[in-house]
Protein backbone atom coordinates (compact mmCIF):
# COMPACT_ATOMS: atom_id res chain seq x y z
CA UNK A 1 0.00 0.00 0.00
CA UNK A 2 1.35 3.45 -1.00
CA UNK A 3 2.08 6.00 2.01
CA UNK A 4 -1.03 8.55 0.63
CA UNK A 5 -3.64 5.17 0.68
CA UNK A 6 -2.38 4.64 4.03
CA UNK A 7 -2.94 8.12 5.20
CA UNK A 8 -6.31 8.27 3.84
CA UNK A 9 -7.26 4.99 5.95
CA UNK A 10 -5.66 6.56 8.92
CA UNK A 11 -9.05 7.06 10.77
CA UNK A 12 -9.59 8.17 14.43
CA UNK A 13 -11.84 4.89 14.67
CA UNK A 14 -13.90 5.15 17.77
CA UNK A 15 -15.68 1.49 17.38
CA UNK A 16 -14.26 -2.11 16.86
CA UNK A 17 -14.52 -5.54 16.84
CA UNK A 18 -13.67 -6.15 20.26
CA UNK A 19 -13.54 -9.76 20.12
CA UNK A 20 -10.35 -9.37 17.46
CA UNK A 21 -7.36 -9.76 19.15
CA UNK A 22 -4.15 -7.87 18.46
CA UNK A 23 -0.94 -9.63 18.81
CA UNK A 24 1.91 -8.52 21.14
CA UNK A 25 4.29 -9.13 18.12
CA UNK A 26 2.08 -6.55 16.32
CA UNK A 27 1.73 -4.02 19.28
CA UNK A 28 5.80 -4.45 19.62
CA UNK A 29 6.00 -3.89 15.56
CA UNK A 30 4.10 -0.80 16.21
CA UNK A 31 6.71 0.79 18.91
CA UNK A 32 9.49 -0.27 17.45
CA UNK A 33 8.41 1.88 14.39
CA UNK A 34 7.69 4.37 16.65
CA UNK A 35 11.30 4.02 18.13
CA UNK A 36 12.66 4.38 14.73
CA UNK A 37 11.07 7.80 14.08
CA UNK A 38 12.40 11.17 14.21
CA UNK A 39 13.21 12.78 17.82
CA UNK A 40 13.45 16.12 18.44
CA UNK A 41 16.85 16.93 19.61
CA UNK A 42 17.65 13.00 19.09
CA UNK A 43 16.27 12.50 22.93
CA UNK A 44 13.77 9.80 22.92
CA UNK A 45 11.90 10.76 25.72
CA UNK A 46 8.85 8.52 25.37
CA UNK A 47 7.87 5.41 27.06
CA UNK A 48 5.16 2.87 26.82
CA UNK A 49 2.41 0.79 28.23
CA UNK A 50 0.99 -1.97 26.29
CA UNK A 51 -2.07 -3.99 26.79
CA UNK A 52 -4.23 -6.34 24.78
CA UNK A 53 -5.28 -8.34 28.07
CA UNK A 54 -9.08 -7.64 28.62
CA UNK A 55 -9.44 -7.03 32.24
CA UNK A 56 -7.04 -4.25 32.15
CA UNK A 57 -8.17 -3.11 28.62
CA UNK A 58 -11.85 -2.55 30.47
CA UNK A 59 -10.06 -0.34 33.55
CA UNK A 60 -8.25 1.58 30.77
CA UNK A 61 -11.59 2.41 29.20
CA UNK A 62 -13.29 3.79 32.43
CA UNK A 63 -10.10 6.41 32.57
CA UNK A 64 -11.44 7.58 28.78
CA UNK A 65 -13.18 10.45 26.91
CA UNK A 66 -14.98 9.76 23.36
CA UNK A 67 -16.18 11.89 20.80
CA UNK A 68 -16.32 15.46 22.00
CA UNK A 69 -18.14 16.78 19.20
CA UNK A 70 -20.60 13.50 19.23
CA UNK A 71 -22.62 14.97 22.46
CA UNK A 72 -24.98 12.36 22.82
CA UNK A 73 -22.13 9.70 22.25
CA UNK A 74 -20.72 8.22 25.38
CA UNK A 75 -18.00 6.18 23.53
CA UNK A 76 -18.28 2.41 22.23
CA UNK A 77 -20.22 -0.15 23.57
CA UNK A 78 -19.46 -3.63 25.44
CA UNK A 79 -18.59 -5.83 21.77
CA UNK A 80 -17.58 -2.50 20.01
CA UNK A 81 -14.72 -1.06 22.93
CA UNK A 82 -10.69 -1.34 21.77
CA UNK A 83 -8.37 -4.54 21.66
CA UNK A 84 -5.87 -3.34 22.64
CA UNK A 85 -4.11 0.49 24.35
CA UNK A 86 -0.97 1.63 23.94
CA UNK A 87 -0.34 4.71 26.79
CA UNK A 88 2.21 7.10 25.86
CA UNK A 89 4.38 8.43 28.82
CA UNK A 90 7.47 11.46 28.79
CA UNK A 91 9.99 10.58 30.44
CA UNK A 92 10.48 13.46 33.16
CA UNK A 93 14.11 11.90 34.05
CA UNK A 94 14.87 12.53 30.26
CA UNK A 95 13.49 15.68 29.24
CA UNK A 96 10.41 17.73 30.37
CA UNK A 97 9.47 19.33 27.05
CA UNK A 98 8.29 16.16 24.75
CA UNK A 99 7.90 19.21 21.82
CA UNK A 100 6.42 16.96 18.88
CA UNK A 101 7.75 13.36 19.85
CA UNK A 102 4.60 12.37 20.54
CA UNK A 103 3.19 13.25 17.30
CA UNK A 104 4.93 11.32 15.40
CA UNK A 105 5.49 8.13 17.03
CA UNK A 106 1.41 7.97 17.29
CA UNK A 107 1.28 8.58 13.44
CA UNK A 108 4.12 5.87 12.93
CA UNK A 109 1.82 3.67 15.85
CA UNK A 110 -1.42 4.58 13.91
CA UNK A 111 0.48 4.11 9.89
CA UNK A 112 1.81 0.73 11.41
CA UNK A 113 -1.88 -0.29 12.68
CA UNK A 114 -3.27 0.44 9.40
CA UNK A 115 -0.85 -1.67 7.44
CA UNK A 116 -2.14 -4.72 9.10
CA UNK A 117 -6.13 -3.97 8.98
CA UNK A 118 -6.49 -2.07 11.94
CA UNK A 119 -7.13 1.61 13.46
CA UNK A 120 -7.24 3.28 16.37
CA UNK A 121 -7.72 6.60 17.64
CA UNK A 122 -5.36 9.17 19.43
CA UNK A 123 -7.28 9.95 23.51
CA UNK A 124 -5.63 13.24 25.08
CA UNK A 125 -8.74 13.56 27.50
CA UNK A 126 -7.35 11.09 30.23
CA UNK A 127 -8.31 10.99 33.94
CA UNK A 128 -4.76 10.76 34.55
CA UNK A 129 -4.84 10.02 38.33
CA UNK A 130 -6.90 6.48 37.47
CA UNK A 131 -4.88 5.53 35.29
CA UNK A 132 -1.82 5.91 36.71
CA UNK A 133 -3.10 3.99 39.75
CA UNK A 134 -4.07 0.93 37.74
CA UNK A 135 -1.43 0.62 35.61
CA UNK A 136 0.75 1.49 38.57
CA UNK A 137 2.68 4.25 36.44
CA UNK A 138 5.41 5.94 38.20
CA UNK A 139 5.83 9.77 39.32
CA UNK A 140 8.80 10.05 36.76
CA UNK A 141 6.28 9.54 33.79
CA UNK A 142 4.12 11.53 32.74
CA UNK A 143 0.75 10.37 30.62
CA UNK A 144 0.21 12.05 27.64
CA UNK A 145 -1.93 10.16 24.99
CA UNK A 146 -3.71 7.14 25.09
CA UNK A 147 -4.22 5.01 21.47
CA UNK A 148 -7.22 2.90 21.20
CA UNK A 149 -6.38 0.39 19.14
CA UNK A 150 -8.53 -2.48 17.15
CA UNK A 151 -9.85 -3.91 13.89
CA UNK A 152 -12.32 -1.11 12.74
CA UNK A 153 -16.49 -1.30 12.88
CA UNK A 154 -17.01 1.67 11.95
CA UNK A 155 -16.48 3.34 8.34
CA UNK A 156 -15.14 6.45 8.41
CA UNK A 157 -14.80 8.83 5.22
CA UNK A 158 -13.44 12.22 4.58
CA UNK A 159 -15.11 14.94 3.01
CA UNK A 160 -13.59 18.09 1.73
CA UNK A 161 -14.14 21.66 4.03
CA UNK A 162 -16.05 23.94 1.39
CA UNK A 163 -16.61 27.42 2.50
CA UNK A 164 -18.24 28.54 5.89
CA UNK A 165 -18.64 24.91 6.40
CA UNK A 166 -18.56 23.55 9.74
CA UNK A 167 -14.71 21.77 10.34
CA UNK A 168 -17.34 19.12 13.30
CA UNK A 169 -16.96 15.69 12.62
CA UNK A 170 -20.33 13.54 12.75
CA UNK A 171 -22.37 10.70 12.00
CA UNK A 172 -25.04 10.10 9.11
CA UNK A 173 -27.91 8.12 10.41
CA UNK A 174 -26.05 5.02 9.02
CA UNK A 175 -23.18 5.66 11.10
CA UNK A 176 -21.19 6.47 8.81
CA UNK A 177 -18.35 9.10 10.66
CA UNK A 178 -17.71 11.90 8.14
CA UNK A 179 -14.68 14.27 8.55
CA UNK A 180 -14.35 17.45 6.86
CA UNK A 181 -10.66 18.06 5.87
CA UNK A 182 -9.85 21.21 4.56
CA UNK A 183 -8.49 21.56 0.58
CA UNK A 184 -4.94 21.24 -0.11
CA UNK A 185 -5.40 25.06 -2.07
CA UNK A 186 -6.58 26.07 1.29
CA UNK A 187 -3.87 25.45 3.46
CA UNK A 188 -1.07 26.64 1.00
CA UNK A 189 -0.90 30.28 2.02
CA UNK A 190 2.29 31.12 -0.07
CA UNK A 191 4.12 29.63 -2.80
CA UNK A 192 8.53 30.59 -3.98
CA UNK A 193 8.90 27.68 -6.44
CA UNK A 194 11.54 27.64 -9.38
CA UNK A 195 10.12 27.35 -12.72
Amino acid sequence: MHLKELVKKNRSYRRFFEEERISIEILEEMLDNARLGNSAGNKQPLKYIISNKREINEEIFKTLSWAAYLQDWKGPVAGERPAAYIVILGDSKISKNYLSDPGIASAYILLTAVEHGLGGCIIATIDKKALREILNIKEEYEILYVIALGKPREKVVLEELKENDDIKYYRDSDQVHHVPKRSLKEIIVGKYLEE
